[in-house]
């Protein structure tokens, strides 16, 4: 029986460690659920372990918005105090408060 446990939640702030962008968690799955294509195109020495949660993120850098999914191991929680500005944010969550974004309805 799997017993992971997210050290995220929904609607927090995070960044990547070592690429420069950062989102809003809007959903999470407890073990990597993507593609072996997708898990194969990451280098090798980089690849994470498939057996963590796995972030579904409304992302930006400086270029442009879209949507990431990244390994536990690669978020920290974002402190700057500054929203994101993903243009999906409104129909998922509520204003921005408290350095997060609420749900806009409960999820099951």
């Amino acid at each position: 029986m799997l017993k992971t446990r997210a050290k995220y939640h929904l609607g927090q702030i995070v960044r990547h460690k070592k690429h420069p962008f950062r989102g809003v968690i809007f959903d999470v799955d407890p073990e990597f659920s993507n593609t072996d294509e997708w898990y194969d195109s990451i280098p090798e020495e980089a690849r994470p372990i498939k057996e963590q949660p796995f972030y579904h993120l409304l992302a930006e850098n400086d270029q442009s918005y879209y949507i990431a999914y990244v390994s536990e191991q690669n978020l920290i929680l974002d402190y700057s105090g500054e929203p994101v500005d993903h243009p999906d944010i409104p129909e998922m969550f509520g204003p921005y408060e408290d350095g997060a974004y609420p749900l806009h309805f409960q999820m099951n």
